[in-house]
């Protein structure tokens, strides 16, 4: 299993996961996208966007670990 307690040889379970992971990083842009427009706390912001790197960060692995090596 690993770490968000997936099997990571069970690709369905992992697009799963690849999904989820890209609609909360669109969702986390449009919640940066309010709050930098009304003003809020620039430390609000920050976390936002240290929180959608993260996210960020997660989709490449997945992506990575779901597309096949082309040896060329």
């Amino acid at each position: 299993m690993g770490e968000d307690g997936f099997d990571p040889n069970d690709m369905d379970a992992m697009a799963g996961r690849l999904e989820t992971l890209r609609t909360r990083h669109r969702d986390l842009d449009a919640q940066i996208a309010e709050l930098a427009s009304e003003g809020a706390e620039s430390f609000r912001v920050m976390a936002l966007k240290r929180e959608k790197l993260r996210v960020k960060d997660q989709i490449a692995w997945l992506a990575s670990r779901l597309t096949p090596d082309i040896i060329a």
